[in-house]
Order: structure tokens, then sequence, then C-alpha cells
């Protein structure tokens, strides 16, 4: 009876070991599966993880958030090592020869007695961020057409750089833009930020680009963090939707069509002449220094509740020294660290960062397609819609830009 019972009881063990196991391969294959349709259905990440922040709450989903992005740090670093860094396009020979590139200015036809012009801008090249580290494209500007205007001359120029040597793979694009040349502007979203002042809220939001501005518009990306995640505060025309924070970074865009990023304290004078400003984490970078904080490993400050050295999609806008280019950066796989390393390397001396996780960091060009503006992605791999920003109201705020 002894025997017969013991024989019962591995068997029933082994059973239900079997359905632990079964249990076990089930939920990693649906989360494999939940990560991979993340990654392929737009709109669906934002949707989960707000549906979470409700349920489970911000900080919870913030840790699931940064625990899920651990992971796939943890298996890119296995299945990727020794891997070296890409090239994501190919020098065309003025590039690589390291000259400026010429073509017709079409918005300023010249006349027989006309002055003479001056050479078509293009920032100077600034190579790999580790002389043993990175690709023959890291660091040389390329030229960016205008879709709808080829003819033209390049208002943009795209490089790369790989700033962090443990992850060959992290690579961090940069478009670099002549203010001179462009004016930025702020759209707020049409659910975020979320209003915290009575103004804001009576205001109604297109989400939309200004109608008056799709004649000259040539590109958009996206804007900075959820209200929620540190009520870093915005303000469009006269219109302040989220009061600001004194230690925030600040976007600020003037009516003289300059642009500043700074700490909001030390900004917050000439605030009576900015057309909009955009708070952000605290500044990556500050008149050159990159922030403290940045070599802090459980830093909260550059990913919302997540700890600042979670390797994720991030972006950043910074600007030159004299103020006269703006950057704007995107990078995949990259800490907070990285990020600021990159711009500052790419020529910003002032840096802010902005949106960061899978599906928020974008930057898109414009063509025109049966008299339609559609947009398409510069960069290969990041989340969008063709009609995102011209057709389709966009739910978060963004910049835009058009040529002067």
């Amino acid at each position: 009876m002894t025997k017969t019972r013991s024989v019962t009881n591995k068997a029933r063990a082994a059973r239900w070991g079997k359905r632990v196991l079964i249990a076990l391969g089930a939920a990693v294959a649906l989360l494999l599966a939940l990560w991979v349709a993340i990654h392929r259905i737009p709109g669906l990440g934002p949707w989960l993880a707000d549906a979470g922040r409700v349920v489970l709450g911000v900080d919870n989903v913030a840790r699931l958030e940064a625990f899920a992005y651990s992971v796939q740090d943890r298996v890119l670093r296995v299945v990727r090592r020794g891997s070296a860094p890409e090239a994501h396009w190919e020098l065309p020979p003025s590039a690589d020869a390291g000259a400026p590139v010429v073509a017709v200015d079409v918005d300023a036809a010249p006349t027989a007695d006309a002055a003479p012009t001056r050479p078509p801008w293009r920032p100077a090249d600034v190579g790999r961020v580790s002389a043993r580290f990175g690709t023959e494209v890291d660091g040389v500007w390329v030229p960016v057409g205008d879709p709808r205007r080829p003819e033209a001359r390049p208002l943009l120029y795209k490089t790369q750089l790989h700033p962090d040597s443990s992850r060959p793979w992290a690579v961090v694009f940069v478009v670099a833009m002549e203010v001179s040349a462009v004016e930025l502007h702020l759209v707020t979203g049409t659910v975020d930020p979320r209003p915290a002042t009575q103004e804001g809220r009576k205001t109604k939001r297109s989400g939309l680009v200004a109608p008056e501005h799709r004649g000259s518009l040539v590109a958009a990306f996206n804007g900075g963090f959820k209200a929620e995640h540190g009520q870093y505060g915005l303000r469009t025309g006269s219109v302040t939707f989220v009061p600001p924070r004194a230690i925030s970074c600040t976007v600020a865009g003037y009516e003289d069509g300059s642009l500043r990023v700074g700490v909001w304290k030390a900004l917050e004078a000439t605030q009576e002449r900015m057309r909009f400003w955009r708070g952000t984490p605290p500044c990556l970078l500050d008149a050159g220094k990159r922030h403290a904080a940045l070599w802090d490993e459980e830093s909260r400050g550059w990913g919302a509740a997540l700890g600042g050295e979670t390797v994720i999609r991030r972006s950043a806008l910074g600007v030159s020294a004299a103020g006269d280019v703006v950057f704007v950066a995107l990078g995949d796989h990259t800490t907070a660290r990285a990020l600021a390393d990159a711009v500052a390397h790419a020529g910003a001396r002032d840096a802010a960062q902005l949106d960061v996780n899978y599906s928020f960091p974008r930057f898109v060009l414009f063509r025109e397609v049966d008299g339609a503006l559609e947009a398409e992605t510069l960069f290969k791999g990041f989340v969008f819609e063709k009609t995102d920003y011209v057709e389709r109201p966009s739910p978060r705020d963004f910049f835009y830009v058009t040529r002067r």
C-alpha cells in the first residue's frame, strides 16, 4: 500500500511539474509575443502603459518597464557580443571628402546686380566619439534633402554616433539645423500635457501643424515627457498649460527666432520675449558641463520614474555655444549619459532630454502625395504614421520645423 501510494504521489508530482513548466512556457511565450506586438503595432505600447498606470500606478509600471528593458539589454549583450558598430547609410562623395554641399537656393533667385550670396551652410564634421570605435560615417554631416523641394539647398544635415563602447549596437542619430534658416514651433497635444491651469483647460488644441505653416513645413519631431512624469511645464503663445519648475531644463523659442536651452530659473527673466517654452528633466548639458547625476546609476532624472541608466530609446534637443545651430538627437538602446556624450560631441553646449521609450522619439520629413502631406521617417526603425501631425491630431506635444 505504501509503495503504491508513493508511486501515485510521484506520478501526481510529475503531472503538476509538467503543468507548471507548460504554464511557465506559456507565460514566457505570451510575454515575448506581447513584447513583439508592442514593437510592431503603433499605439499598443502607449495604450498598455497608460492602462497599467491606472491599475498599477505610475511607479509600478515604470519598474516593470525598467525590468523589461534590463532583460532586453542583457539579451543583446549576449546575442550581439563581439559585434561591430554599423553604418546606417553610405556617404555621398561630397560628404566623404568633407567639402560643403553646393546646391541651388530656390528661395532667393539671383539677379544680374544682386550681391554675392554666402556659401551654403554645412556643419563641420566632428568625427567619431572614440577614434578607435565607430564607422566611417560617424561624425560626418550628410545633407538631408527636402522631399517637397529637392532642388533647394539642404536645410538639415544628419550624422550618426556610437557613444557607448560597451554597446556597439547603440547608435545615436543627430540632425543639425542652422537657426537663421529655419523656425521652430511647438504644438500642444490634444491629450497631453493635461492642463494644470484654468486658461489651459479653456484652450482648444488641434494637435496639428498650423495651416499657415504647411507650405513651408520641413520636418517634425517629438516633444517631452507626459505631464504626470515630472510636471515640467509647457507654454505656447500666451497660454501656460503647465507651470514651470525652477529646476527643469527648458527649451525656449523667442520672438526674434532665436532658441535657447537652459535651467528655467536662468531663463525666467526672458519669458516675456518667448513664443513658447517646454520644460524637461534636468539639463543633460548646461554651459558645456554634463549633469553630475548622469554618473549615478540610481538617478531617476531622465527616464520618468525609470532609472537614469535604463537602456532605452531616447531623444534630446541641443543648441551650440553661439546659438546658431540646433541639434536633435535620437538614440536607440541608449543611456542618458551616452545621449549627453553624443549631443555634446555633435556640437551642442546646452541640451535637454525630450521623450523616451520605444514609441515616442521620432524625426519625420514631409512629402506631397496626391496633393496631401505625408510624413516619412528620416531614420529607419522609429515608430510613426504617415498622417502624423498634418492629418491625424497628435495626443502628445511635438515640435515642427519650417523654412524661413
